[in-house]
């Protein structure tokens, strides 16, 4: 059935939420809550704010890379506009970061037979001496057949792992094992005295168009250079490799590391009766620099603030709901202080802990919400029943799983004890566009984005308009 027909057929449902009105908070499952999440459903999926957003900040900015003048510049632009869309208390959290730069890059097979490769370095990775890198590369099929070999075997070689071709799927289940070696892969080459370190980059695609992504720090540095070669590009450098010949590529890059800072937005849609408890809604605004960051993450921004704002217009909920744009989540830094949601975790009192009630993120590009995994305790009984309500005629299907970790940047305050949920959308094509040049506007779909915006929005309306205390549930026990 499509998205259509569900809404028609659920229709005299919202019929109900109009007679009702937007009662007094109650429990969730109360037929007028339901009604009015409905509403709220209904209203985002007809028009929201959300594709103003996103268009407004990947063309006024373009890419948004953690520190850099235009994440700054585009944070004031977006504490802007949630003022401009009537949140409350907006302000920006300022936080020391490590910022990266990536210049320029090149890389070449060289002898004989030339041919240019091409390549992203990979983020806060440094760059090679003056004049570039030229050596004979060593090709590795898995992250752990590059770590066993010996200890400085690897001198004066380039490392290159080729693990293969990630493969699409609705969860992106596939990109973590890539994501492994994209962050020790520089470790392990310097560990073994590579030169540099290569891989192919962490995409689906079959593009000429490398998928960077962040390193990780090795007591303090990035040992070496590292590239992320383009699928094609892999594919070529692996049959050469194949022949039994040995092949020599010549590296280049200027990238550099240089002091800075990174910011949150926070901005508030106060709750009416208890606006002491606080609802998450998490993204970041931080992207990487090849393209405009529209999927990762203005979407994930747009989403939220749509959300909040549908919300909104249907009446104030009991419970406060937070939209957070945080900074610097696609870098790994030196220390553990150069996070988003590290540095909003530690600006909380313990008693501003306790008040968050619920936290979810958006951070997965725009396609279509399909499933809803819960917290812990809270997969089945009558507010995981309500929920279903609302999302089913949208599409989105109440997962068995129960949702435990969030992502990177409502991460730590989950970590704290901050009950999350997911709204999951279907990634078959994320990995195609992720980290690369082609992550810009015209990829986001109006349509699947606007069913985003409503799945958000009418599960925080119960969410929010009721007083269903999900820290208070645990496994095996039954929802109220």
């Amino acid at each position: 059935m499509s998205v259509s027909l569900r809404l028609a057929a659920s229709g005299a449902i919202s019929a109900l939420a109009l007679l009702a009105g937007l009662s007094a908070p109650a429990v969730a499952q109360d037929a007028a809550t339901i009604a009015a999440a409905e509403r709220v459903r209904d209203a985002a999926l007809a028009d929201n704010i959300a594709l103003d957003y996103v268009t407004q900040l990947t063309t006024r900015f373009g890419p948004r890379p953690a520190g850099s003048s235009s994440e700054t510049a585009a944070a004031e632009w977006a504490a802007g506009y949630m003022r401009e869309h009537g949140f409350k208390n907006v302000r920006i959290q300022e936080f020391p970061l490590v910022g990266w730069e990536r210049g320029e890059e090149s890389a070449a097979i060289v002898g004989a037979n030339p041919q240019r490769l091409v390549v992203a370095a990979l983020g806060h990775s440094p760059g090679t001496p003056e004049g570039g890198i030229e050596a004979e590369v060593v090709r590795f099929t898995s992250l752990e057949d590059f770590q066993a070999v010996p200890d400085g075997s690897l001198a004066g070689k380039i490392a290159y792992v080729d693990a293969g071709q990630m493969v699409p799927m609705q969860t992106g289940a596939g990109y973590g094992p890539l994501t492994r070696i994209r962050g020790a892969g520089p470790g392990v080459a310097g560990q073994k005295g590579a030169l540099a370190f290569i891989m192919r980059s962490a995409g689906s695609d079959q593009h000429r168009m490398p998928h960077t992504g962040t390193t990780r720090y090795v007591n303090g540095v990035v040992p070496v250079p590292a590239f992320a070669l383009s699928a094609p590009d892999a594919d070529q450098l692996s049959r050469l490799i194949g022949y039994g010949e040995p092949v020599r590529i010549h590296l280049s890059s200027t990238a550099h590391t240089y002091q800075t800072t990174s910011r949150n937005v926070i901005g508030d849609l106060p709750g009416r009766t208890r606006p002491e408890e606080i609802i998450v809604l998490g993204s970041h605004m931080d992207s990487w620099d090849l393209g405009t960051g529209a999927i990762d993450d203005g979407a994930g921004g747009a989403i939220t603030i749509g959300a909040a704002r549908a919300i909104a217009d249907q009446g104030r909920t009991a419970r406060t709901i937070r939209v957070i744009l945080y900074g610097s989540e696609e870098v790994a830094q030196p220390t553990n202080t150069g996070n988003g949601g590290g540095a909003y975790l530690r600006s909380l009192s313990p008693e501003d802990l306790a008040n968050h009630v619920f936290t979810g993120e958006s951070d997965f590009g725009a396609d279509r919400v399909y499933a809803l995994q819960l917290p812990a305790g809270a997969q089945t009984g009558t507010f995981a029943d309500a929920a279903n309500r609302v999302l089913y005629p949208i599409g989105v299907l109440r997962s068995s799983e129960p949702e435990t970790e969030g992502g990177a940047d409502i991460g730590p305050i989950v970590q704290a004890g901050v009950p999350v949920f997911g709204l999951l959308q279907d990634g078959l094509r994320y990995f195609d566009l992720h980290h690369t040049a082609d992550d810009t506007l015209d990829k986001i779909d109006p349509e699947q984005l606007n069913q985003n915006v409503a799945a958000w929005a009418g599960l925080i309306w119960l969410a929010a308009d009721s007083d269903v205390d999900f820290r208070a549930l645990a496994p095996g026990k039954t929802a109220p």
